[in-house]
């Protein structure tokens, strides 16, 4: 179950998988895993576009809420096969999944100007513990039940340009780091916990940091995914570059949770 950039890279619409009952769901979910031949076939990244710095003291002239003094164009990666249309917009996209608690703070900013970026919106979605992504499941070998939306949706950035994500903490799947998906949309219209229109001016993923991950495998239910884990290292799509690449800072522990922190310059 390689994010393989193939035919299926296109966004699936809510309605597609849904309205086609179960039977197409686990098709969907079977044809994604027939393409893992191993992490040489992970998705392929574009070449990240050139990636910008301000100094300290501009930052903070642009603006004094910037949660970093640095503003770096975030890098942009595939989104893969797995994403879904669902246009959730909620603060809290766990929908009683088991796991490690995690908390999302996003800062969302211009990586030309450092000015932070109110009532953008920051989408993710990410596999569970067993590493089923919602609308796929059954792609990672286990069997439970799919509403095409758990671990799905986002929230709008205050006027601070912050966006707070509550979720569980990844598992993951064949070929593949631990990761959440991540699209940033400005200008989108939002009623009754969806939204409509605007644009995405990015798209990118979230990482985890080694340490925390073996400490979050060694947990119920992480522990019962027998899939063999790929590494930071070892991934075909982390770039390296730590928090520009999407390293997020955590802090916290397995038993309490974590909150992952990163600011994220995106081309407004």
């Amino acid at each position: 179950m390689t994010d393989t950039p193939t035919s299926q890279d296109a966004p699936h619409t809510r309605r597609s998988i849904l309205a086609a009952g179960t039977t197409a769901a686990a098709a969907l979910g079977l044809g994604a895993a027939g393409l893992a031949t191993g992490a040489g076939a992970a998705e392929a990244a574009p070449a990240p576009a050139a990636r910008p710095t301000r100094s300290a003291s501009a930052s903070a002239s642009t603006s004094a809420s910037a949660s970093s003094s640095v503003c770096t164009l975030f890098s942009e990666v595939t989104e893969g096969p797995y994403y879904l249309d669902v246009a959730l917009v909620r603060s809290d996209v766990t929908e009683s999944k088991a796991g490690v608690k995690l908390t999302l703070n996003l800062t969302v900013v211009d990586s030309t100007t450092c000015a932070v970026l109110p009532n953008a919106l920051v989408e993710i979605w990410h596999a569970d513990a067993l590493g089923e992504y919602s609308g796929f499941v059954g792609a990672n070998g286990h069997s439970e039940s799919d509403d095409g939306t758990f671990l799905r949706g986002g929230v709008l950035t205050n006027a601070g340009g912050l966006a707070t994500i509550t979720t569980i903490y990844p598992g993951w799947y064949r070929g593949r780091a631990i990761h959440i998906h991540l699209k940033v949309h400005t200008g989108v219209t939002v009623s009754n916990g969806s939204y409509t229109g605007g644009t995405v001016v990015n798209t990118g993923q979230l990482f985890f940091d080694e340490t925390a991950t073996t400490a979050v495998a060694k947990v119920s239910p992480y522990s019962t995914n027998t899939v063999t884990r790929t590494t930071l290292s070892q991934d075909s799509i982390y770039g390296g570059g730590g928090a520009q690449d999407g390293l997020l800072t955590l802090s916290g522990s397995a038993t309490a949770g974590y909150t992952g922190t990163l600011t994220l310059g995106v081309d407004a």
